[in-house]
């Protein structure tokens, strides 16, 4: 349920806080706040990070995506704190823009995903063509769902999809006030 723009106040004593590497210790946390706040209307999710694991933060996403389908009548917000870099924002882009928030300050970096692997070819001629099919494959789905993210976070605001898929090969650092002027998010508190 998005809404009107939030009080300073409703940020006090966020019902979720989050801080550190996005990984499965982070998820571990992140359900335990979740589901003891399960009982709140407005449940505010505050989050820094210098990134980490896009899956996690995907997954984290999907849990609130899900729990506002399921629960209209409750609102999630997100309130990003200093640092929001890489999976924070992929975590951020899960939260309608009316429901996105930074504090003074903050920073969002946006970026393409990264991959790192060696391809090792070595065997019969088909073998050797299934081991760089099946890279390809990964590489072009990690980049379907890299986009896909990049299109959740842009609804809504002034910034094209071709905007970010320029800026974020070379890592694109937007401070809050910027990110509220583009549209990205409701507010800087």
């Amino acid at each position: 349920m998005a809404g009107p723009t939030l009080p300073a106040s409703a940020f006090k004593n966020p019902a979720v806080a989050l801080s550190g590497v996005v990984d499965y210790n982070m998820y571990v946390s992140f359900r335990q706040q979740f589901d003891n706040a399960s009982n709140l209307e407005l449940v505010v999710i505050e989050l820094a990070t210098l990134g980490g694991d896009p899956e996690v933060a995907r997954m984290m996403g999907e849990d609130v995506r899900f729990a506002s389908e399921m629960e209209p009548a409750r609102r999630f917000v997100f309130l990003g704190k200093a640092a929001i870099y890489s999976a924070g924002t992929t975590f951020m882009s899960f939260f309608a823009r009316e429901n996105r928030y930074l504090t003074r300050g903050s920073r969002l970096m946006i970026h393409e995903r990264k991959l790192s692997k060696q391809l090792m070819i070595d065997g019969p001629l088909t073998t050797c063509l299934a081991t760089v099919q099946a890279t390809l494959n990964e590489i072009e789905c990690s980049i379907a769902i890299q986009n896909e993210g990049f299109q959740n976070l842009v609804l809504g605001s002034s910034v094209a999809l071709d905007e970010v898929l320029k800026r974020a090969p070379s890592n694109w650092y937007l401070e809050a006030q910027e990110a509220k002027r583009l549209g990205l998010i409701e507010a800087v508190l």
